[in-house]
């Protein structure tokens, strides 16, 4: 008797246990671009393979941002991806902790510059991406940033504002080309500003090019790869431009919630989204471009991604804490430079 009452508690107990590690529970925050297919290629395949649930919380960064700060002495997220310069406020914040990069059996595959973006050992870079200069090959020849200030075709231009993801890399590209590089970027704005009324216009969303691009009302506007899809697709003759300056780079980084309880789990999704099988099957679906440089894609869905060495050696990446420690004063600038 006393032996059957014996098994059966160890029966309930390791029962109980293993319903307590299938119910663990990851709290992520992410972007809310593609979910549906982020669900297919990435959360899916990790619940099954991990025996616990992923809550996934979405939204725009300041909001997202701001929620980590709010909760910091009790945090309800364990793990969040940002741009490079709010994976450094976090940071900064204090609001994140140091990876542990040794339980990231993917971290040695990954290319240099996603290894440890920001210089603190807080985050770790999972997808880059390009912002360079589409246009109309019939109407233009460009081979250089400083191309998009010509007379002959700056009336046929679109550049992002400063408040853009864009905006800064752009600017810093422009300022580049003509030999005045500096992170306050006073003369990237006093060239453009000399020509800001003849610009067709300072976007905000990406999404407006493809219209433009259309109706012919521009022959040429910088933009992430992201929105490259979009323009190529169009009934026109267009060009990625290949300059002599090359690409603004970018990228999006993965960081660990500090005082999160689920620590361990967090870095273990960490190292599953950076592995070969998962960000090949994302960029297939030409979602994320790959960080882990031993992906290997078809030409087809390559040349639609920032993808390859070649291309990822070549990108200049504005530093997240020039954004940081000059948005302000870049926003101040332009409004009296250009917007005025």
């Amino acid at each position: 008797m006393h032996k059957k009452l014996l098994a059966a508690s160890v029966f309930w107990l390791a029962g109980s246990t293993l319903a307590a590690a299938q119910e663990q529970t990851l709290t992520i925050s992410v972007y809310g671009f593609a979910q549906d297919e982020f669900s297919e290629a990435l959360y899916k395949p990790f619940e099954a393979e991990c025996g616990c649930k992923l809550v996934v919380e979405t939204g725009n960064s300041i909001e997202r941002l701001a929620k980590l700060d709010a909760n910091k002495e009790a945090p309800v997220i364990d793990m969040a991806v940002f741009s490079l310069a709010d994976a450094l406020a976090a940071s900064r914040k204090g609001l994140t902790e140091k990876l542990d990069t040794a339980k990231l059996s993917n971290y040695d595959k990954l290319y240099d510059f996603a290894k440890d973006p920001n210089g603190d050992g807080m985050s770790v870079g999972y997808t880059f991406y390009k912002t360079g200069i589409a246009y109309r090959t019939d109407k233009m020849k460009v081979e250089s940033w400083a191309d998009l200030l010509k007379d002959e075709y700056v009336g046929h231009v679109a550049l992002p504002n400063i408040t853009t993801n864009q905006g800064g890399p752009v600017l810093s590209m422009i300022g580049k080309a003509l030999g005045k590089d500096s992170p306050d970027l006073k003369e990237a704005m006093a060239a453009v500003g000399e020509k800001r009324d003849e610009f067709v216009t300072f976007y905000v969303k990406s999404s407006q090019l493809v219209q433009l691009m259309q109706q012919e009302e521009i022959w040429a506007a910088p933009m992430g790869h992201f929105s490259w899809a979009g323009i190529s697709k169009l009934d026109l003759p267009v060009g990625w431009a290949t300059t002599k300056e090359g690409d603004a780079g970018d990228m999006n980084a993965m960081v660990l919630v500090k005082g999160s309880k689920n620590q361990d789990l967090a870095l273990k999704f960490m190292d599953f989204w950076l592995s070969v099988p998962i960000q090949t099957k994302i960029a297939e679906m030409l979602i994320d471009s790959p960080a882990n440089k031993e992906v290997v894609l078809a030409p087809e869905i390559a040349g639609k991604l920032t993808y390859g060495a070649d291309v990822a050696n070549k990108l200049t990446f504005l530093p997240a804490a020039t954004t940081l420690d000059y948005r302000e004063k870049w926003l101040a600038e332009w409004n009296t430079t250009i917007a005025q």
